[in-house]
């Protein structure tokens, strides 16, 4: 099922037959999370595309590789059943890619990989996260939802900058090999897609709390760590594009309320949460239909997803609907200041050459 304008606000999004043939085509995408869910979804959808339209690599990022490969012989099959390609091995395009964004090393690693093995990245799509995860600290200390959902993905895209800039500033642009179709190679096009969430609108009294990230901040409920951490998506979004108005389009989404294992940990958090999620079941979305905003913000016209301007980073709920932001995520100063405090933290932490 499509969303509908009239319905949704939105706009109306088939990845199937919308997504025009030079948006994919050629370019290389890394999606984390990409082993279930919404990252998986996203990446079915890139491959479920004419011959001529496919990209030339996609690394699929997951914890475990064992699970990135049950993904990718999963995407093979749905896109054989498709009768879009019935020999279509999703091998050829898609790699797995060890990586754990509670671990710098393993991010380093992941890293390491695609720098080693790709020579440009036209997408890089930070769909991993957790929500309402008990208390507990990353490898580093970070509080468990922002060091998985902020810092571990910051460090991936710091990692991977040099990369999605050698990309935006290729000479000419259509390094891309030529469609089979003969439709002409876009020039460079190089998009950071971030999904926060309408929970950012629940982070504590001050925002971010700074001082105690690097502790399970214990003493905060489970929504508000998640709330701090969707609102530190926004705003890093909103700094990245910033720092880079010439090379990069930033976006940042809300996918929707999703029926995914975001949801697992508030289902096994006691019998409250057992009873709303068992009700809220009815009202959420399927996970094609979760993945759609995502995939439109990686996919369209720059023009449509750039909607404040270039140098901007818009927010949209689904699909494609340019909605305001909370205070928070508007307010410049606490941005500048999660850009530098993750500059610090981050300081000293690359890749060997």
């Amino acid at each position: 099922m499509d969303y509908i304008p009239f319905l949704s606000g939105g706009v109306s999004f088939n990845p199937r037959t919308d997504i025009p043939s030079s948006a994919l085509h050629g370019k290389t995408i890394l999606v984390t999370g990409g082993n279930a869910g919404l990252g998986k979804q996203s990446i079915l959808e890139f491959v479920r595309q004419p011959a001529a339209s496919l990209p030339s690599r996609i690394w699929l990022c997951s914890r475990s590789l064992e699970r990135a490969q049950s993904a990718i012989d999963d995407i093979s099959a749905a896109v054989q059943s498709s009768g879009i390609n019935s020999d279509f091995d999703a091998s050829s395009i898609i790699k797995p890619l060890e990586l754990d964004l509670t671990s710098f090393d393993s991010i380093k690693s992941a890293a390491r990989t695609v720098l080693a093995e790709s020579d440009r990245l036209d997408i890089l799509m930070l769909n991993a996260g957790i929500m309402a995860a008990a208390t507990g600290v990353t490898a580093e200390g970070y509080e468990i939802q922002f060091g998985t959902n902020h810092v571990g993905h910051a460090l991936l895209t710091k990692l991977l900058l040099p990369l999605l800039l050698k990309t935006a500033r290729s000479a000419k642009g259509n390094d891309l090999p030529q469609p089979a179709d003969g439709t002409p190679t876009a020039p460079p096009d190089v998009r950071v897609v971030v999904l926060s969430s309408e929970g950012h609108r629940l982070p504590p009294l001050l925002g971010i709390n700074f001082a105690t990230l690097k502790s399970d901040q214990s003493s905060m409920l489970t929504w508000q760590r998640y709330g701090q951490s969707k609102l530190a998506n926004i705003l890093f979004g909103k700094q990245l594009a910033a720092h880079y108005p010439e090379e990069l389009t930033v976006v940042a989404l809300h996918p929707g309320a999703v029926n995914t294992q975001l949801f697992q940990p508030f289902r096994n958090s006691g019998w409250i949460g057992w009873a709303v999620t068992g009700f809220l079941k009815f009202f959420l979305s399927t996970v094609e239909d979760g993945a759609k905003n995502q995939v439109w913000a990686a996919t369209a016209p720059r023009e449509q997803v750039q909607s404040d301007g270039k140098g901007k980073c818009a927010y949209f709920l689904p699909v494609g609907k340019r909605v305001g932001e909370s205070g928070w995520a508007k307010d410049e100063e606490l941005a500048s200041k999660l850009w530098q405090w993750t500059e610090g933290e981050l300081e000293g932490q690359e890749v060997d050459a």
